[in-house]
C-alpha cells in the first residue's frame, strides 16, 4: 500500500483571491499603508461588535470588567 504524504493544501477563500487580485496591481508604500490600516479598522470594527454583542447577550456590566482586571489568577 503506497502512503499518499502530500498533504492536500486547501482551496484558497474568497478573501485571500481578492487579496490576491489586489497585489497584482503596483501599488505605493503610501498606499500600501492605507490598505493595510484599512483592513486593521474592518477586522477591528468587527470584532469590537461581535463583542459587545456577546457583552450585551450575557449582561455584563463594568463592575464584571474592573473584577476581571483585578482578579489575581489572571
Amino acid at each position: 500500500m503506497k502512503m499518499n504524504y502530500m498533504k492536500q493544501q486547501p482551496a484558497l477563500t474568497n478573501f485571500q483571491l481578492e487579496i490576491l487580485k489586489l497585489f497584482s496591481f503596483n501599488v505605493s508604500g503610501n498606499e500600501l499603508l492605507d490598505i493595510k490600516l484599512m483592513l486593521s479598522k474592518y477586522f477591528s470594527d468587527r470584532l469590537s461588535k461581535r463583542v459587545d454583542t456577546i457583552w450585551q447577550d450575557k449582561k455584563l456590566t463594568e463592575q464584571d470588567m474592573e473584577k476581571w482586571l483585578n482578579d489575581e489568577n489572571q
